[in-house]
């Protein structure tokens, strides 16, 4: 059972899952005639299908909600391009605990909103930052996830590069993108496995995209970095 709220541009949904309640903020394409198409439309459906030539799910981190500065830059510069943006909080941040439960179970809240996810007809790509990725990742054969991006992708713990999660990461079984930060504690880009995905780098920045002063870039520029990398990427999928 979900229930839908529908605002002028954005849709928020509350989905229920073994987990419990999940919500999906939906950010609709904006294309020649998606405006027409939401004055017009009678269902929750129909305004996240308003000319999209795909969803991009993504969800967030075990340590913060969807508000992080990668997820709020991909939907504002995503809906331009044909994406429907669909912002996923686990049941966990739903009910308002402070930490995340076992992977197991954001596993089972994932595949509780995936029908949600696909209601419109359309590909979607299943995303998310740190703990999200992972879930990803490990889901996306079993749900038929048409790719996955893994924003800072955490490979190991801080400072224990030999608890690797590489296997998560190369069992996606589907075209995969990570964007990572060249200075994340959890893996920087040069410790990442050769393997058959894509890697994108934001230079300097951490686990959170964030970037210092001295290294001469700004948030912007960043974010402009991995904004322009997804882009690229999601055009060039099949």
């Amino acid at each position: 059972m979900s229930t839908a709220e529908t605002g002028s541009e954005r849709e928020t949904e509350t989905v229920d899952t073994e987990a419990g309640p999940a919500r999906i903020t939906w950010l609709p394409a904006k294309t020649a005639n998606s405006a027409t198409s939401a004055k017009t439309a009678n269902s929750a459906t129909s305004v996240r299908n308003t000319g999209a030539r795909l969803v991009l799910a993504v969800s967030h981190g075990a340590g913060g909600g969807v508000g992080t500065r990668d997820l709020r830059a991909l939907a504002a510069a995503l809906p331009a391009h044909g994406v429907t943006v669909a912002l996923v909080e686990q049941p966990w941040r739903v009910a308002g605990k402070k930490v995340a439960p076992a992977p197991k179970t954001l596993d089972s809240g994932w595949r509780g909103l995936w029908p949600a996810l696909t209601a419109a007809g359309l590909p979607v790509v299943a995303g998310g930052r740190s703990a999200g990725a992972r879930v990803a990742c490990r889901t996306a054969t079993e749900l038929g996830a048409h790719a996955v991006l893994a924003l800072s992708f955490p490979l190991h713990p801080p400072g224990k590069p030999e608890k690797s999660r590489k296997d998560e990461l190369l069992g996606s079984g589907v075209p995969t993108l990570v964007v990572q930060g060249g200075n994340d504690p959890f893996g920087r880009p040069a410790e990442f496995p050769p393997g058959e995905y894509e890697l994108a780098e934001v230079p300097y920045a951490d686990h959170g995209f964030a970037v210092p002063k001295k290294s001469g870039l700004t948030e912007d520029q960043a974010m402009e970095i991995l904004t322009t990398a997804v882009t690229g990427w999601l055009s060039a999928l099949a």
